[in-house]
């Protein structure tokens, strides 16, 4: 999104926290074993300083993540539970333990596991910890989360289990920007337990996961008055530069006891957007911003790439880059969620042309031509009902950047030019394909909405009706609503934004999330809702 600026900060004090550094790269092994004179802290057992979390969760597989104290392996123990929590017993029983993801100062001492293999449609109690050199295992961490049902063909034969009772999953994007970050006498990021409570199977990140370049001050004074209080750390004090400060974003983040509550027992698939690096980038940009010492974006986006992957639960692109399309060069991937539901995630920030204050006569790049015949040919190939398309970026809504332009939109109603022609081309793809029952959600501009797409009213028509619904932000500043673009033509069917621009997220009100409900007879409800939980519009879909 645009960048807003925060309210001016009345003091800057901050509340410094001891965090981990970034040492040289280890060995393959684990540190030797403290010395005798090794003092009692360096010999505590290890701890979860940032919690745990699960990602990217299938019918079969997930990833499972945290982070250490300091060097040790992660062991993971895995059991089959029912609603109440209970061992499943008899055939249905299942226990695993997994071993390896080792946690090393050369990646602040994060560390995943890849669960595979699963039983589908299957709660899992969790317990994760860490052993250290001298096999000693550290503080234990429990969390729980759910394999979806299986794929085409399988009918949980053999298996105790309902299947009957379909899947719900949450969206929003947009976490401590604008200068509002975790304020813990409102109960810190509380959107975060609104969304808990609705008790999804998973949740889309859809970006801005952080502000890296967004400086959070002790406290804000808000235009009725009120003082905003933040929790600040030495790294959430300045624009992010070094891979430390960006990692300390992400673990200022997980000081929030809503998302770590959260992320223990509800799925995430992360994508990242601008704010992980600095704002509204484009590959091979160079900063004009006083506030940095390094300007080259592509150098910060190095940065910024490697602790987002460090601290997300994605599979490590090192190791796991098999079966769920994860590569080191690539962050977009397919999620399935049995004959359900298949997930796209996409990367609009890789592969993105510069920023134009023109209308480009030619096609200018957003997804990148890889990702695009990967996103045609998988969604073609798809036979899940439903095909939800996690677009960072906004298909119709114009962004401005200052003269420019950030998202696909390029504030000409006419035909498509520049990076809508990608986008023309998918939209030709699928409807050529028959490829049918195809949603779109995303976040980036700071309110929420659900708009419809159709021929009937657009600049460009060989494609067919289908919708896009916006959600976040979550513990950000407000901002929009925000024009459309008609060349596909859209219509804003609902739209709600704060109070007034860069409104904080004290009472919950100008603060977004969606959440998708799937039933068992496949009709598809999404409703957006507020920072309180307290739902503000519904559409339900039936499949073709």
């Amino acid at each position: 999104m645009a960048d807003f600026p925060a309210p001016s900060p009345l003091s800057r004090r901050t509340l410094l926290t001891g965090s981990l550094g970034a040492a040289a790269a280890g060995a393959l092994t684990l540190p030797a074993a403290p010395s005798a004179t090794a003092s009692p802290l360096v010999a505590d057992r290890l701890t979860l300083p940032s919690g745990l979390q699960f990602g990217d969760p299938t019918d079969r597989s997930a990833v499972l993540w945290s982070r250490s104290s300091g060097p040790g392996r992660l062991i993971a123990r895995l059991t089959a539970v029912d609603a109440d929590g209970a061992p499943l017993r008899g055939k249905n029983a299942f226990s695993r333990t997994l071993r390896g993801g080792v946690a090393r100062p050369e990646t602040d001492f994060t560390a995943r596991l890849s669960a595979e293999n699963l039983p589908p449609a299957t709660r899992f109690a969790v317990t994760m910890q860490f052993e250290d050199e001298q096999g000693r295992l550290g503080e234990a961490g429990e969390g729980s989360f759910s394999t979806a049902a299986g794929g085409p063909g399988w009918h949980g034969k053999g298996r105790d289990v309902d299947l009957a009772g379909g899947q719900s999953f949450v969206w929003t994007g947009d976490t401590a920007g604008q200068g509002w970050g975790i304020n813990e006498e409102i109960g810190g990021m509380f959107a975060y337990r609104a969304m808990h409570e609705t008790a999804p199977d998973f949740f889309v990140h859809s970006g801005d996961t952080i502000y890296a370049d967004g400086p959070l001050a002790e406290t804000v004074e808000e235009p009725d008055g009120q003082i905003w209080r933040n929790l600040v750390t030495e790294e959430a004090s300045k624009v992010a530069e070094t891979l430390e400060e960006y990692r300390g974003r992400h673990r200022y983040n997980l000081m929030d006891a809503n998302i770590r509550a959260m992320y223990a027992e509800v799925p995430v698939i992360a994508q990242w957007d601008d704010h992980e690096t600095t704002n509204n980038w484009w590959p091979g940009e160079v900063l004009d911003d006083e506030r940095y010492t390094v300007r080259d974006v592509d150098t910060l986006a190095a940065r910024g790439r490697r602790a987002w992957q460090e601290f997300q639960p994605i599979a490590d692109p090192r190791a796991m880059g098999r079966g769920n399309g994860f590569e080191p060069a690539r962050i977009h991937r397919k999620i399935s969620r049995g004959p359900q539901l298949d997930l796209f995630s996409l990367d609009m920030r890789s592969f993105k042309s510069p920023n134009s204050a023109g209308t480009e006569t030619e096609q200018t790049s957003i997804l990148g031509e890889e990702q695009l015949q990967w996103l045609i040919r998988e969604m073609t190939r798809s036979r899940a009902t439903w095909k939800v398309v996690l677009n960072d970026l906004p298909l119709g809504v114009i962004v401005p950047d200052g003269d420019a332009q950030e998202a696909i939109a390029n504030a000409d109603d006419g035909a498509p030019l520049g990076r809508e022609l990608e986008i023309a081309r998918l939209l030709k793809a699928l409807k050529d394909a028959d490829v049918h029952n195809v949603v779109f959600l995303t976040a980036d501009v700071h309110y929420c909405a659900a708009h419809h797409y159709s021929p009937e009213r657009a600049a460009f028509t060989d494609f067919a009706p289908f919708w896009e619904f916006v959600a976040g932000p979550i513990n950000a500043g407000s901002f929009g609503p925000n024009e459309l673009d008609m060349t596909f033509g859209p219509e804003a069917v609902f739209h709600r934004a704060g109070r007034h621009a860069n409104q904080s997220p004290r009472d919950g009100t100008s603060q977004y999330f969606g959440h998708v409900d799937l039933a068992a007879d496949d009709t598809l409800t999404v409703s957006l809702r507020d920072g309180l939980g307290e739902t503000v519009h519904s559409t339900t879909l039936r499949p073709e």
